[in-house]
Protein backbone atom coordinates (compact mmCIF):
# COMPACT_ATOMS: atom_id res chain seq x y z
CA UNK A 1 0.00 0.00 0.00
CA UNK A 2 1.27 3.44 -0.91
CA UNK A 3 1.96 6.00 1.78
CA UNK A 4 -1.12 8.14 2.29
CA UNK A 5 -1.43 11.81 3.20
CA UNK A 6 -4.57 11.80 5.32
CA UNK A 7 -6.20 14.93 6.77
CA UNK A 8 -7.37 13.95 10.24
CA UNK A 9 -8.05 17.55 11.26
CA UNK A 10 -11.38 18.17 9.50
CA UNK A 11 -13.34 15.97 11.94
CA UNK A 12 -11.26 16.52 15.03
CA UNK A 13 -8.80 13.71 14.49
CA UNK A 14 -11.11 11.23 12.76
CA UNK A 15 -11.81 10.20 9.17
CA UNK A 16 -14.72 8.07 7.87
CA UNK A 17 -13.68 4.59 6.77
CA UNK A 18 -15.93 2.95 4.17
CA UNK A 19 -15.56 -0.83 4.41
CA UNK A 20 -15.90 -2.69 1.10
CA UNK A 21 -15.64 -6.40 0.33
CA UNK A 22 -12.60 -6.74 -1.93
CA UNK A 23 -14.23 -9.51 -3.97
CA UNK A 24 -17.94 -8.67 -4.20
CA UNK A 25 -17.34 -4.87 -4.14
CA UNK A 26 -20.32 -4.50 -1.77
CA UNK A 27 -20.16 -1.83 0.93
CA UNK A 28 -20.30 -3.57 4.30
CA UNK A 29 -20.24 -0.83 6.93
CA UNK A 30 -18.98 2.63 7.87
CA UNK A 31 -16.61 3.30 10.75
CA UNK A 32 -14.19 5.97 11.88
CA UNK A 33 -10.41 5.86 12.25
CA UNK A 34 -7.88 8.09 13.89
CA UNK A 35 -4.15 7.84 13.25
CA UNK A 36 -3.72 5.20 15.94
CA UNK A 37 -6.52 3.04 14.53
CA UNK A 38 -5.06 3.32 11.04
CA UNK A 39 -1.58 2.39 12.27
CA UNK A 40 -2.93 -0.66 14.11
CA UNK A 41 -4.94 -1.71 11.06
CA UNK A 42 -1.83 -1.56 8.89
CA UNK A 43 0.40 -3.35 11.40
CA UNK A 44 -2.01 -6.19 12.28
CA UNK A 45 -3.94 -6.65 9.04
CA UNK A 46 -7.18 -6.55 11.09
CA UNK A 47 -9.36 -3.49 10.60
CA UNK A 48 -9.43 -1.36 13.74
CA UNK A 49 -11.66 1.64 14.39
CA UNK A 50 -11.98 4.43 16.93
CA UNK A 51 -15.18 4.04 18.93
CA UNK A 52 -16.79 7.46 19.32
CA UNK A 53 -19.09 6.20 22.09
CA UNK A 54 -16.50 4.29 24.15
CA UNK A 55 -13.63 6.65 23.31
CA UNK A 56 -11.21 3.82 22.58
CA UNK A 57 -9.81 1.65 19.81
CA UNK A 58 -11.75 -1.47 18.82
CA UNK A 59 -10.74 -4.14 16.39
CA UNK A 60 -13.75 -5.47 14.49
CA UNK A 61 -14.21 -9.12 15.46
CA UNK A 62 -12.17 -9.05 18.69
CA UNK A 63 -15.14 -10.48 20.61
CA UNK A 64 -17.19 -12.16 17.87
CA UNK A 65 -14.35 -13.51 15.75
CA UNK A 66 -15.86 -11.79 12.71
CA UNK A 67 -12.69 -9.98 11.72
CA UNK A 68 -12.22 -7.74 8.71
CA UNK A 69 -8.98 -8.92 7.13
CA UNK A 70 -7.30 -6.02 5.38
CA UNK A 71 -6.68 -6.17 1.62
CA UNK A 72 -6.09 -2.54 0.68
CA UNK A 73 -6.69 1.06 1.79
CA UNK A 74 -7.14 4.10 -0.41
CA UNK A 75 -7.86 7.72 0.49
CA UNK A 76 -10.12 9.96 -1.56
CA UNK A 77 -9.34 13.10 -3.56
CA UNK A 78 -9.74 15.35 -0.49
CA UNK A 79 -7.61 13.08 1.69
CA UNK A 80 -10.30 12.90 4.35
CA UNK A 81 -12.16 9.63 3.64
CA UNK A 82 -10.79 6.08 3.47
CA UNK A 83 -11.92 3.20 1.29
CA UNK A 84 -10.91 0.02 3.10
CA UNK A 85 -11.12 -3.20 1.10
CA UNK A 86 -11.37 -6.35 3.17
CA UNK A 87 -12.07 -10.05 3.28
CA UNK A 88 -14.75 -10.35 5.98
CA UNK A 89 -14.91 -13.33 8.32
CA UNK A 90 -18.60 -13.96 8.97
CA UNK A 91 -21.36 -11.33 9.17
CA UNK A 92 -20.24 -7.74 9.59
CA UNK A 93 -23.17 -6.16 11.42
CA UNK A 94 -23.68 -6.73 15.16
CA UNK A 95 -27.26 -7.76 14.30
CA UNK A 96 -25.92 -10.78 12.43
CA UNK A 97 -26.45 -9.57 8.87
CA UNK A 98 -23.75 -9.49 6.20
CA UNK A 99 -23.83 -5.70 6.00
CA UNK A 100 -24.98 -2.88 8.25
CA UNK A 101 -27.80 -2.23 5.76
CA UNK A 102 -29.27 -5.70 6.19
CA UNK A 103 -28.16 -6.83 2.72
CA UNK A 104 -26.62 -10.13 1.75
CA UNK A 105 -22.99 -9.85 0.72
CA UNK A 106 -23.37 -11.68 -2.56
CA UNK A 107 -21.18 -10.99 -5.54
CA UNK A 108 -22.14 -10.98 -9.19
CA UNK A 109 -20.93 -14.37 -10.51
CA UNK A 110 -19.88 -12.67 -13.75
CA UNK A 111 -17.10 -10.94 -11.79
CA UNK A 112 -15.50 -14.36 -11.40
CA UNK A 113 -14.57 -14.32 -15.07
CA UNK A 114 -12.18 -11.45 -14.35
CA UNK A 115 -10.79 -13.25 -11.30
CA UNK A 116 -10.36 -16.41 -13.36
CA UNK A 117 -8.45 -14.58 -16.05
CA UNK A 118 -6.26 -13.01 -13.36
CA UNK A 119 -5.43 -16.57 -12.28
CA UNK A 120 -4.79 -17.66 -15.86
CA UNK A 121 -2.48 -14.67 -16.38
CA UNK A 122 -0.55 -15.70 -13.26
CA UNK A 123 -0.18 -19.19 -14.74
CA UNK A 124 1.11 -17.58 -17.94
CA UNK A 125 3.72 -15.64 -15.98
CA UNK A 126 4.86 -18.46 -13.70
CA UNK A 127 4.27 -21.50 -15.96
CA UNK A 128 4.20 -24.03 -13.08
CA UNK A 129 4.85 -27.65 -14.02
CA UNK A 130 1.90 -30.04 -13.91
CA UNK A 131 -0.66 -27.33 -14.71
CA UNK A 132 -3.08 -27.93 -17.59
CA UNK A 133 -3.10 -24.20 -18.28
CA UNK A 134 0.70 -24.20 -18.51
CA UNK A 135 0.47 -27.12 -20.95
CA UNK A 136 -1.88 -25.13 -23.17
CA UNK A 137 0.40 -22.10 -23.19
CA UNK A 138 3.39 -24.26 -24.08
CA UNK A 139 1.49 -25.79 -27.01
CA UNK A 140 0.90 -22.34 -28.49
CA UNK A 141 -1.93 -20.23 -29.80
CA UNK A 142 -2.90 -22.57 -32.65
CA UNK A 143 -3.50 -25.47 -30.26
CA UNK A 144 -5.41 -23.23 -27.87
CA UNK A 145 -7.59 -21.96 -30.72
CA UNK A 146 -8.21 -25.55 -31.77
CA UNK A 147 -9.39 -26.37 -28.25
CA UNK A 148 -11.79 -23.41 -28.38
CA UNK A 149 -13.21 -24.85 -31.61
CA UNK A 150 -13.56 -28.32 -30.09
CA UNK A 151 -15.29 -26.98 -26.99
CA UNK A 152 -17.60 -24.85 -29.17
CA UNK A 153 -18.70 -27.95 -31.06
CA UNK A 154 -19.30 -29.89 -27.84
CA UNK A 155 -21.36 -26.99 -26.50
CA UNK A 156 -23.48 -26.96 -29.66
CA UNK A 157 -24.03 -30.73 -29.43
CA UNK A 158 -25.23 -30.48 -25.84
CA UNK A 159 -27.49 -27.54 -26.72
CA UNK A 160 -29.14 -29.54 -29.50
CA UNK A 161 -29.25 -33.04 -28.06
CA UNK A 162 -28.06 -33.00 -24.45
CA UNK A 163 -29.19 -31.88 -21.03
CA UNK A 164 -29.01 -28.42 -19.50
CA UNK A 165 -26.48 -29.63 -16.93
CA UNK A 166 -24.16 -30.93 -19.65
CA UNK A 167 -24.68 -27.73 -21.63
CA UNK A 168 -23.53 -25.66 -18.66
CA UNK A 169 -20.53 -27.97 -18.18
CA UNK A 170 -19.42 -27.73 -21.81
CA UNK A 171 -20.06 -23.98 -21.93
CA UNK A 172 -17.80 -23.67 -18.87
CA UNK A 173 -15.05 -25.52 -20.75
CA UNK A 174 -15.59 -23.20 -23.72
CA UNK A 175 -15.31 -20.04 -21.63
CA UNK A 176 -12.20 -21.31 -19.86
CA UNK A 177 -10.39 -22.08 -23.10
CA UNK A 178 -11.53 -18.75 -24.57
CA UNK A 179 -9.95 -16.97 -21.57
CA UNK A 180 -6.72 -18.89 -22.15
CA UNK A 181 -6.82 -17.87 -25.82
CA UNK A 182 -7.42 -14.21 -24.98
CA UNK A 183 -4.58 -14.29 -22.44
CA UNK A 184 -2.22 -15.80 -25.01
CA UNK A 185 -3.04 -12.85 -27.29
CA UNK A 186 -2.53 -10.28 -24.53
CA UNK A 187 -6.24 -9.49 -24.33
CA UNK A 188 -8.77 -9.35 -21.51
CA UNK A 189 -12.36 -10.59 -21.24
CA UNK A 190 -13.31 -6.98 -20.42
CA UNK A 191 -12.47 -6.07 -24.03
CA UNK A 192 -15.21 -8.46 -25.18
CA UNK A 193 -17.65 -6.93 -22.69
CA UNK A 194 -16.78 -3.46 -23.96
CA UNK A 195 -17.38 -4.53 -27.55
CA UNK A 196 -20.80 -5.96 -26.67
CA UNK A 197 -21.59 -2.82 -24.68
CA UNK A 198 -20.92 -0.74 -27.78
CA UNK A 199 -23.22 -2.96 -29.83
CA UNK A 200 -25.98 -2.49 -27.26
CA UNK A 201 -26.25 1.14 -28.39
CA UNK A 202 -29.38 1.34 -30.59
CA UNK A 203 -27.40 3.44 -33.07
CA UNK A 204 -24.38 1.08 -33.09
CA UNK A 205 -24.98 -0.32 -36.57
CA UNK A 206 -25.58 3.15 -37.99
CA UNK A 207 -22.34 4.43 -36.42
CA UNK A 208 -20.51 1.35 -37.68
CA UNK A 209 -21.68 1.88 -41.26
CA UNK A 210 -20.75 5.57 -41.06
CA UNK A 211 -17.26 4.72 -39.79
CA UNK A 212 -16.87 2.18 -42.57
CA UNK A 213 -17.91 4.70 -45.20
CA UNK A 214 -15.28 7.10 -43.88
CA UNK A 215 -12.60 4.43 -44.10
CA UNK A 216 -12.19 4.31 -40.31
CA UNK A 217 -12.75 0.56 -40.26
CA UNK A 218 -10.60 -2.04 -41.96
Amino acid sequence: MNKMNIDFNKLGGLVPAIIQDADTKNVLMLGFMNQEALDKTLSTGKVTFWSRSRKCLWTKGETSGNYLNLVDIKNDCDNDTLLVQVHPVGPVCHTGTDTCWGEENEGNPLLFLSHLQDFIEKRHEEMPEGSYTTKLFKEGVNKIAQKVGEESLETVIEACNGTNDKLVYEAGDLLYHLLVLLTSKGMRIEAIATELQKRHDPDWDKKRRLAKSRGEMK
